[in-house]
């Protein structure tokens, strides 16, 4: 079984590091933003949302940790008195497709209804077929839908 335990600064800024980047990344191959601007445009996003880094109100950060090895990172915030959301899910790519993923959204629930959440919220890029299959499996509905054609 894995364990979520509350990301250190020293983890904070690794995951900062990565989750921008990756970001930037996935609304640039969704279509969303340029490249020129994915990375100036994450940043800000990132920074809107935790202003307050690791110690942001009402955001949890929590490292994965499988035995004694950090395996990845999750971070649910409360967007609504009963509902939490999930901005962020990363396993290391080494360690993917060992169940980390699923262990760990499984947890996140136990803290979200710890938190008094009656509901958690998540968003997917479409073409992020891998997280998608996860997310039906473990009973997410879709809610929304938003398409998009170049034209």
């Amino acid at each position: 079984m894995i364990r979520l335990v509350p990301m250190t600064s020293e983890e904070f800024e690794q995951f900062l590091e990565r989750s921008v980047k990756n970001y930037a990344e996935q609304k640039t191959e969704a279509g969303n933003w340029t490249e020129e601007e994915a990375l100036e445009n994450s940043k800000s996003d990132f920074q809107r949302l935790l202003p307050e880094r690791e110690n942001s109100i009402d955001n949890r950060m929590f490292t994965i940790w499988k035995d004694e090895k950090s395996v990845g990172s999750i971070w649910i915030a409360k967007i609504a008195e009963d509902t939490g959301y999930i901005y962020d899910i990363y396993i290391d790519p080494d360690q993917q497709g060992k169940g980390y993923g699923k262990q760990a959204m499984l947890e996140i629930e136990k803290v979200a209804k710890d938190l008094g959440f009656s509901k958690i919220d998540l968003h997917v890029f479409g073409h992020n077929r891998k997280a998608r299959n996860l997310y039906e499996m473990l009973d997410y509905e879709v809610t929304n839908v938003i398409m998009s054609k170049k034209i």
